[in-house]
C-alpha cells in the first residue's frame, strides 16, 4: 500500500507517486491535494494516471464535494469521507477535513462532535485514513498539539491496523503508536506499507 498526504499541487511529487504506484496493490491519499481550495483539478488529473485501486480522503484544502467532482473521471479511485471500502482484502475507512476547526476562512473543517459521529461506523481493525492526526500524536506545531480528540478516541476503541494522517506539516514522516496501532503522518513523498 502506497500512502501519502499533503501534495498541495506539487506536480513533480505527484508524478513520482504515479511511478511508484506501479509497485503496489493499493494507493491511499490522506488529503490536501489542492492549496487553499485552488488547483485541485490539475493535481487530480496528474494523479489519475494511477491504475491501482486508490482511496482518497479530502483534506482541509478541498471539500469532500470538490474532491468527488475532481475524481469523477478517475475510474480506479474512490473518495471516502465517513465511509469504508474493501480493497485487496483490507477494510479502509476514510474521513477528511481539519479536526478541530482551523482559523482559516478557506479551510474545510469538521467539529469534534461531527467527527466522532462519522467515526462510529469505522470497522474495528480497518486501515483508518484521516487527514487530521489524533490529539497528542504527530500533531505538534509551534509548541501546540493540534490533533483531534475524536480521532484519538476512535483509534483507542476501534484499534485500526494502521492509521494514516497528514495535515501537520511539521510532523511529516514521523511515526507513533497508540496501543498496538501504528500511526504515521506520512507527508507528500509517500511511503509503502504492508497491511
Amino acid at each position: 500500500m502506497l500512502v501519502f498526504s499533503d501534495l498541495h499541487r506539487d506536480e513533480e511529487l505527484a508524478e513520482q507517486l504515479v511511478e511508484r504506484s506501479r509497485e503496489v496493490d493499493v494507493v491511499v491519499g490522506a488529503g490536501d491535494y489542492a492549496t487553499m481550495r485552488r488547483g485541485l483539478d490539475d493535481i487530480i488529473a496528474t494523479l489519475s494516471a494511477i491504475d491501482a485501486p486508490t482511496v482518497l480522503v479530502p483534506g482541509n484544502a478541498e471539500t469532500d464535494t470538490e474532491l468527488w467532482q475532481a475524481c469523477a473521471g478517475w475510474r480506479s479511485a474512490q473518495v471516502l469521507h465517513g465511509q469504508a471500502a474493501r480493497l485487496d482484502g483490507a477494510d479502509i475507512f476514510g474521513l477528511g477535513g481539519a479536526v478541530p476547526p482551523t482559523p482559516f476562512p478557506w479551510s474545510y473543517d469538521l467539529s469534534e462532535e461531527a467527527t466522532a459521529a462519522k467515526l462510529e461506523s469505522c470497522p474495528p481493525g480497518a486501515v483508518l485514513v484521516v487527514h487530521s492526526p489524533p490529539k497528542g500524536y504527530l500533531d505538534e506545531a509551534h509548541g501546540r498539539h493540534l490533533g483531534s480528540r475524536a480521532v484519538l478516541a476512535a483509534i483507542e476503541s476501534k484499534r485500526p491496523a494502521l492509521v494514516v494522517c497528514g495535515h501537520i506539516h511539521q510532523c511529516w514522516g514521523r511515526e507513533a503508536a497508540i496501543g498496538t496501532t501504528p500511526v504515521v503522518n506520512v507527508g507528500p513523498e509517500g511511503r509503502i506499507f504492508e497491511v
